[in-house]
């Protein structure tokens, strides 16, 4: 076993600085997009990579990811091999999706619902102590803004990940961990890829907005 590589930054257990590479064993690259707009359909990448930088100050933190563009899967072999294909990911020409960040902004480590029931009682007043919402705990993730860029079948655009922060620990194999999950939306006709058919009843069969939902752990290298 070896020690900790932890330290404490706002009041949160947070890694020690370094290189971390994500863990291939806990991750998922996983996206939502709509079917005739009304039913969602979730997919994931199962192969990708990604290298974080954890910088001696937090908000100096980097990271790179790369995609495999042809180990999409939505649970449709018809579906996946149209994703593939020209129409859309165009997987020959184009065999991977990067990620590389541009800076990272710090929100807080509050929980939203305390954040509510605090401004709740404030304005209320007068309702005595008991009303009071106790401080957060150790429990609730931080919670950052990454800013990056994401391309895609080599188009380059601006995309920002919500990040929480999971926590930071060391697993039962001796490995220093951190874990974090991060959502954000894009518009897929930003990447050129515009494939559709409008439907007959108003709408299209395939949604525009497609929103991004990633988990996952990093490791710490020594």
């Amino acid at each position: 076993m070896t020690d900790i590589a932890t330290r404490t930054w706002d009041g949160m257990t947070i890694p020690v600085a370094g290189t971390y590479l994500l863990d291939q064993a806990h991750k998922r690259i996983g996206f939502l997009s709509r079917h005739m707009m009304v039913s969602p359909v979730r997919g994931e990448f199962a192969e990708a990579t990604a290298e974080i930088f954890v910088a001696e100050d937090p908000l100096l933190s980097s990271v790179t990811a790369t995609i495999m563009s042809a180990s999409i899967t939505t649970g449709s072999v018809d579906r996946d091999t149209h994703l593939k294909s020209a129409d859309f990911l165009d997987v020959e020409r184009f065999p991977t999706l990067e990620y590389r960040s541009t800076g990272i902004k710090w929100r807080g480590n509050e929980d939203p619902i305390f954040q509510w029931a605090r401004l709740r009682n404030h304005r209320l007043g007068g309702r005595g102590r008991s009303h009071i919402v106790p401080p957060q705990s150790d429990g609730i993730p931080g919670r950052f803004v990454l800013t990056g860029e994401l391309t895609v079948k080599g188009i380059t655009r601006a995309v920002d990940l919500e990040v929480n922060f999971g926590g930071a620990r060391q697993d039962p194999y001796g490995q220093n961990i951190f874990g974090f999950s991060a959502t954000a939306e894009m518009n897929r006709e930003d990447y050129g890829l515009l494939w559709n058919v409008v439907l007959e009843s108003g709408g299209v069969l395939v949604g525009k907005t497609v929103q991004i939902e990633i988990a996952g752990e990093a490791i710490y290298q020594a």
